[in-house]
């Protein structure tokens, strides 16, 4: 009996907290709708946060049960990582109470992310880690790939669908959108038999830079950037005279990099560039004004009475410019003509909503955030390139 008063319970607060949101659910309106005592809510839950999350910590479980089901047999890393995404998505549609209640009061309140629920995300994204890994192992998917990055643009992704469906009225069903997501994940992270392997001379230049950073120029030994670079000693004095020939030519190569880069970032006249271009200026807004970045996450992207307001139209009219830069491409042929424009601005804000969600409130402070951003910035074009040759300067 004890149970099944919890349980009732449980399911009362499914539904109202959805409907009113947490602030104008009272645990005198759950009890009413569970039919039971208001002393009787109190006897299983402290206060109305420990109901919320109690809530969102009977649902997760049962993703991860049945995730977990669904994965057995399921041997191939490309194959796993699709019924994981397929899974989520479509179990996201048939519990549409549930997905509001965790993403728009849960993941809205910064206590969330302390909670033990939270863990359950967090295991959650540790299968979709080892997928990712278990497919780079296998050379399925490629090793040059910041994984971490690609897991967390997924569970951008995840909040962005909820968002498209239940705030921003972009789509019937989270599902819908399954295979352009899959299409344009799977092209950042394939490996691609055709790809440019890093040259001998980029190869030692690399391994060079990583140990004068580690020991320090003095330190270092041209054996050991030989070895780190996979090559013979005498090989890679073929190319260079000494030490600081090579640091020279490291200087050479970064600062050529640079011009050719802030050329671009000024004047960008390919679609690729100017895709690139935006989306470092997104970065450095947000970035420039942490205070802001944080209220526009907790208290705007995951709060439905922003997408009733005039202020999400101003977002979303910004956002657009996104799709009009691939569409561009698409037309122009740079682009893939089956990527989906909206699909891609998602995956782009999510990604970026679930990195800043890191920095912020887990005090990320030893991630090299203007590394990750330009990572994630070539992941997401090489994910719609029309030629995988492409030239990602």
């Amino acid at each position: 009996m004890a149970s099944t008063n919890k349980h009732r319970i449980l399911q009362a607060a499914e539904k109202l907290i959805p409907r009113l949101g947490i602030h104008r659910t009272t645990i005198a309106k759950v009890a009413r709708e569970a039919d039971v005592a208001d002393s009787l809510v109190y006897k299983y839950f402290e206060n109305k946060e420990d109901l919320l999350f109690s809530v969102a910590d009977i649902r997760l479980r049962e993703v991860l049960a049945v995730l977990d089901e669904q994965l057995g047999g399921i041997i191939d890393p490309e194959s796993r990582l699709r019924k994981l995404i397929w899974h989520t998505l479509n179990y996201h549609d048939l519990h549409p109470n549930y997905v509001k209640l965790l993403f728009f009061e849960c993941c809205s309140n910064a206590r969330f992310y302390r909670s033990p629920t939270h863990g359950l995300i967090r295991e959650h994204s540790k299968v979709t880690r080892n997928i990712l890994d278990q497919g780079v192992q296998s050379g399925v998917f490629r090793s040059d790939v910041n994984m971490r990055l690609v897991r967390e643009l997924i569970y951008g992704m995840f909040n962005i669908q909820v968002i498209g469906r239940h705030a921003a009225n972009e789509i019937q069903a989270c599902i819908d959108d399954f295979d352009d997501i899959f299409d344009l994940i799977l092209a950042m992270i394939r490996e691609n038999k055709m790809r440019v392997e890093p040259s001998r001379e980029d190869r030692i230049l690399r391994a060079a830079e990583q140990l004068f950073a580690r020991k320090g120029f003095h330190n270092s030994k041209v054996a050991d950037i030989a070895q780190l670079a996979g090559v013979a000693e005498g090989s890679l004095y073929d190319l260079y005279k000494n030490k600081a020939n090579l640091l020279n030519s490291i200087a050479e190569k970064r600062f050529s990099d640079h011009l050719r880069k802030s050329e671009e970032a000024f004047l960008p006249n390919s679609a690729a560039g100017k895709l690139r271009h935006l989306m470092r200026y997104h970065y450095t807004l947000y970035m420039a004004n942490p205070d802001f970045l944080k209220v526009s996450l907790l208290d705007m992207l995951l709060n439905l009475n922003f997408y009733r307001s005039s202020a999400w139209s101003t977002f979303k009219a910004y956002l657009a410019r996104f799709e009009h830069l691939v569409e561009e491409g698409r037309e122009g042929g740079a682009f893939r003509p089956e990527v989906n424009p909206r699909v891609f601005r998602n995956l782009f804000l999510g990604a970026f909503s679930y990195m800043a969600f890191r920095w912020l409130l887990f005090e990320d402070k030893m991630t090299d955030k203007i590394m990750e951003i330009d990572q994630l910035i070539e992941m997401l074009v090489s994910s719609i390139v029309a030629d995988k040759m492409y030239d990602s300067k």
